[in-house]
């Protein structure tokens, strides 16, 4: 279960609830654990600030205390000295039904195939097929004839349809395909989608495939009647001989295949079948908690008197503190009702169901000495419910409700430093000292990269006193008609580029299908870079056994599913004419062999790189590879290559310089870094001299109970270790700020965008010149929807990155789509502002409901549906860009 975040009615007293929601589909599908989240369970922890035993005392009430309950009327008593009331989100489980159907049509000629689904929802069912011939697994539009009424296509491969009730009266939302069984159409592929949560329904984490032929391989997503169908071995070493099987056999094998499909369409027998399957769908529902405190006249005591409409057993967590401290103490009694002592430093008392509405609540009696009241609420042993992860603080020495008493910052800003990039040059010099000083670095650094990070700080420290001595104002000896404004000279680094970069990603899962996808681009390229964008990241462009081309094989082969080496030095060429850099996806942690070793496993390399077994790690029991132990994690679906080895890292620093030199690629994109120690990173990018380069270091975020932490300073910091190990010479995409922002969006808890410090969360926080961020990319978005961002709010992300310190990132379905003209009036207020990826941000809001931020002094931002206007003084503010949820400002 999930603990839940709880934030102040007064910010907000017109409230509205949109419930999201996630949807289990039982029995639950396998999880990709490369993606997967970190879960810490214990059961019995508390979420409070001490740790909880379970030793547990039972108190009697006082009589006293049992008759001042319903004496006390939160809502109408004259003398409440303080009173709040908090909305609560939890989580419920509502269980529905998901049938898939295949029979006849109505006309006994045609068949029809119905998917449905009984819980409510937006929903749509996004599907394609595959014909008779067809290898692999990807998917193709069906034929115009075969779309019910409402279908939308996506691209070239899918189709989405939504499901509707057929009458007002059914229970079920439902689509129904006709199609005709002499066809070519061997199958029917399709995953289910929610359209109000974003929640995707998959089969066992793969798209539903329906059979319409008796010889179909099982993957493993076939429903309906299995008669006949064949099914492949689960070993992931007789998967490696599938994937990795010479060329020549490969196409005997497929030409066999189609004349046996062939002569087996003939004879096509379909059968009827009908399959349901429970879902479980996780909605978000809301409550109140209510807070009121009086003084009584009869006896002097404070009255503490707290309700709550919650249904079920609500269990009270609490304690009393004397200072600012807020250091928990059982107060003397007498107690409520059901109370027990826990741990000798709190209590807990169950809340009782009060006479009338279905409330439930309890009555406190404490002394005046105490300063605050201190509590948590416990509905199960997994559920706790808090403020943004502290323990609720009511004041007993305050004679009114305080806005704000939890930290939220004021909508009226500090000056903000001038000598932004200054600043921002020193925050890094302080990351590199911290790197060169730790005891872990200092263990693992040769001299030589300590230097090199010592060099480093010598030239930021002399850029940052530069611009600190260019902007102290001089008098002249003489008057001069014209005033020079000399720009200090920008440093290029790989790490950065010239610090004013942002980067498209040029392509999505799908774009392989076309064949010739560096041609599509090419005619882009004039209208990529009108949009504002400096760099462009490419596909993988070797030879793959995927299509994707992450999983490389001959690494000097440039002809892929993307296109020629011919046509993709055309592509270079034209966005070098546009003045676009440009990045190759290289993927330098794993490659896929050639032939088996004398044991049958493909660990043998061909090509113009023919590596034998030594190039593969030796703790991968998968590949049997005879180098040293991984400096990394393995990536289990191919051989892990050996960077310790000499001849390994000799070869891949030539490769690299091939290709800049023979296509033209100004910087990396470099895949799966997680794989391989950044040391190595460092080697190659010294020796090919890219412009830019940014690694995939792809982490789980921290949760507990199945919540994203507050506080993701370790997850970062992997990221940061990573960076470091390169000695700056990469950037990292900064999967840490795409995390918070998904919690941010999703759940209204826009107070998640900043950090204890009060600065931005993510990598950008810490070492923002080397963070590239993004919201979305190939693997998390696109027709893969991994980690897909909010539906609905991606403007809102986009509005955080595009004025925020960094490299931004933005996706290639996103430009090209309604999202365009948005997208590049954040560019165009970027670019005109001189954001950069050292601004200096400074965090002026970061509540329930609204994020709010200044840079550099020049941009002013907001995202959430909550209030924020920029400070009206010195400055005047002109509103540069608004959209849902979202509004920039600029200087006038």
């Amino acid at each position: 279960m999930a603990a839940v975040t709880i934030d102040s009615l007064l910010q907000n007293p017109t409230l509205v609830f949109r419930p999201k929601a996630k949807v289990l589909l039982k029995p639950p599908r396998s999880l990709d654990c490369s993606r997967n989240r970190k879960l810490p369970l214990s059961r019995g922890s508390c979420l409070c600030s001490f740790n909880p035993r379970r030793t547990i005392h039972v108190v009697r009430a006082s009589s006293s205390e049992t008759a001042l309950i319903g004496n006390f009327d939160i809502s109408s008593s004259d003398d409440i000295l303080y009173k709040d009331i908090f909305p609560v989100k939890r989580i419920e489980k509502v269980e529905g039904k998901f049938f898939i159907r295949l029979d006849r049509s109505k006309d006994q000629h045609d068949w029809q195939l119905t998917v449905g689904c009984s819980l409510p929802g937006k929903w749509i069912l996004h599907w394609g097929v595959s014909y008779l011939g067809d290898s692999g697994s990807e998917w193709d539009q069906p034929p115009k004839g075969m779309r019910p009424p409402g279908s939308i296509p996506i691209k070239d491969y899918a189709i989405e349809t939504p499901l509707k009730k057929l009458s007002e009266g059914d229970i079920f939302h439902e689509v129904k395909i006709d199609f005709n069984p002499i066809s070519e159409i061997a199958a029917i592929h399709f995953v289910l989608k929610d359209e109000e949560t974003g929640a995707w329904y998959q089969h066992r984490g793969m798209d539903f495939k329906v059979p319409l032929v008796d010889y179909l391989e099982d993957d493993g997503n076939i429903v309906g009647a299995k008669r006949g169908f064949g099914v492949w071995s689960g070993a992931l070493q007789q998967f490696s001989n599938v994937l990795l099987k010479s060329e020549a056999s490969h196409a005997d094998s497929q030409n066999n295949s189609i004349e046996s499909k062939d002569s087996k369409n003939k004879n096509r027998c379909l059968e009827g079948f009908y399959e349901e399957q429970s879902i479980v769908k996780e909605v978000s529902v809301g409550n109140l908690v209510s807070v009121a405190v009086r003084k009584s006249p009869e006896t002097g005591k404070v009255i503490v008197c707290l309700e709550t409409d919650i249904p079920g057993d609500v269990v009270v967590h609490w304690g009393v503190c004397r200072d600012d401290a807020k250091i928990w103490e059982i107060p003397a009694a007498p107690y409520p009702p059901e109370t027990t002592v826990f741990k000798n430093k709190a209590l807990r008392t169950l809340l009782q169901p009060k006479a009338t509405g279905n409330r439930s609540g309890a009555l406190f009696t404490l002394d005046e000495e105490h300063f605050g009241f201190l509590f948590v609420l416990k509905l199960d042993d997994n559920t706790w419910l808090k403020f943004k992860e502290n323990d609720f603080y009511v004041p007993l020495l305050g004679t009114s409700s305080v806005p704000g008493q939890y930290g939220q910052s004021d909508s009226t800003s500090e000056e903000i430093s001038s000598k932004s990039y200054t600043d921002g040059i020193i925050n890094e010099i302080r990351n590199l000292v911290s790197g060169l000083s730790s005891e872990k670095s200092q263990k693992t650094k040769k001299k030589e990269v300590q230097e090199s990070i010592l060099q480093e700080i010598e030239q930021l420290a002399a850029e940052a006193y530069s611009i600190f001595r260019s902007s102290i104002t001089t008098v002249p000896d003489e008057v001069v008609s014209e005033t020079e404004t000399t720009k200090p000279a920008v440093k290029i680094s790989s790490g950065t580029g010239t610090g004013f970069e942002i980067l498209c990603q040029g392509f999505n899962w799908e774009s392989h299908k076309s064949g010739r996808w560096y041609m599509e681009l090419k005619e882009k390229a004039s209208e990529i870079s009108s949009l504002g964008f400096t760099v462009i990241w490419l596909p993988p462009p070797t030879e793959s056994v995927s299509p994707e081309g992450y999983m490389p094989k001959d690494l000097y082969n440039l002809n892929s599913r993307y296109g020629t080496i011919d046509e993709l030095k055309e592509l270079v060429k034209s966005l070098h004419e546009v003045g676009m850099k440009v990045l190759g996806d290289v993927v330098l942690n794993h490659r896929c062999a050639h032939f088996k070793n004398q044991n049958g496993v493909w660990n043998i390399f061909g090509g113009r790189l023919n590596w034998d077994d030594r190039a593969v790690v030796a703790d991968d029991p998968h590949f049997q590879g005879r180098g040293n132990k991984s400096s990394g994690d393995n990536f289990h679906a191919a051989p892990n290559i050996d960077h310790s080895q000499e001849f390994v890292r000799k070869d891949l620093k030539e490769w690299l310089g091939w290709l800049r030199e023979e296509i033209g690629y100004d910087g990396w994109r470099l895949d799966f870094v997680r794989g391989f120690w950044g040391g190595y990173v460092k080697d190659y990018l010294e020796a090919s001299g890219p412009y830019f380069a940014v690694g995939e270091y792809w982490d789980s975020l921290s949760y507990t109970y199945g919540e994203m932490d507050h506080n993701q300073d370790s997850h970062r910091q992997r990221i940061v270790d990573w960076i470091n190990a390169t000695n700056g010479t990469a950037g990292a995409f900064d999967v840490t700020t795409k995390g918070i922002l998904h919690s941010a969006l999703e759940r209204c808890e826009y107070w998640r965008l900043s950090d204890q410090k009060g600065k931005p969360p993510g990598v950008v926080g810490w070492w923002p010149s080397r963070a590239v961020t993004f919201i979305e990319n190939h693997d998390t978005g696109s027709t893969q929807g991994h980690w897909r961002f909010p539906g609905g709010k991606e403007m809102q992300g986009y509005a955080y990155i595009l004025t925020h310190p960094g490299t931004p990132a933005v996706f290639y379905d996103h430009i090209f789509s309604h999202h365009r003209s948005e997208i590049a009036s954040l560019i165009s207020v970027r670019n005109r502002n001189g954001i950069h990826c050292r601004s200096l941000v400074k965090i002026v809001k970061a509540e329930r409901d609204v994020y709010a931020a200044i840079i550099d002094e020049k941009v002013a931002m907001k995202i959430g549906p909550g209030y924020y206007e920029p400070p009206s003084g010195s400055q005047r503010w002109s509103l540069a860009l608004e959209g849902r949820d979202y509004k920039v400002w600029e200087t006038s």
